[in-house]
């Protein structure tokens, strides 16, 4: 006979949408206060990155970690207002891509993908990040703050810290956050008589 006692899987008594819940939860968060981000949090969040699915898994994305305040906020200046997360961030994650215009849907499907994923990871450790978005007018600008050689390119960066209690709170009233379910989700086929 074993010592060991038995520690039921709590997430088995939970509904399958209790279970999800996390997901539904994730938000944007672009005010962040002075808290730092550990070393462990950003290995943690840069593996996250790293282990994302990508388009017949050619992992295209390389990823620079960004801790430099000084550079946080010259990249931030530079792309206003799409940046302006960076202003407050404790750190952040460049998502590089190689400029190929052959690939530019399947890379854009990848950013969005990798982006998603670190949004939620941080949400899973206490943390919160705001995908701050990269104008093709400043990407010479932010290509040059990294340090990237012309055949590689940032759309994204991903803004990472602790929230701020007014980040915390909700931007919509109750109810409001979303469209209502009979709006956005359809059985088997789009309703008749439904305008697109």
């Amino acid at each position: 006979m074993s010592d060991r006692t038995s520690v039921p899987d709590v997430s088995s008594l939970l509904s399958p949408l209790d279970r999800v819940r996390p997901l539904i939860r994730t938000r944007q968060v672009r005010e962040f206060t002075d808290e730092p981000v550990t070393a462990a949090e950003l290995d943690a969040l840069a593996e996250v990155a790293r282990w994302s699915g990508s388009s017949n898994n050619r992992q295209p994305w390389r990823f620079i970690v960004i801790r430099d305040r000084a550079v946080l906020q010259r990249l931030a200046e530079a792309g206003l207002p799409q940046t302006r997360a960076l202003q407050t961030a404790a750190a952040a994650i460049a998502v590089v891509l190689p400029v190929d215009p052959e690939r530019t849907i399947s890379h854009a499907y990848d950013d969005g993908r990798v982006a998603e994923r670190i949004l939620v990871a941080t949400g899973m450790l206490g943390l919160a990040g705001g995908i701050t978005w990269i104008r093709d007018d400043v990407v010479g600008a932010v290509r040059d703050l990294l340090g990237l050689p012309a055949d590689r390119t940032v759309r994204t960066i991903v803004a990472l810290g602790h929230p701020t209690e007014a980040a915390r709170h909700p931007k919509s009233a109750p109810g409001q956050a979303r469209l209502p379910r009979a709006q956005l989700v359809f059985d088997e086929r789009w309703p008749a008589g439904r305008p697109s």
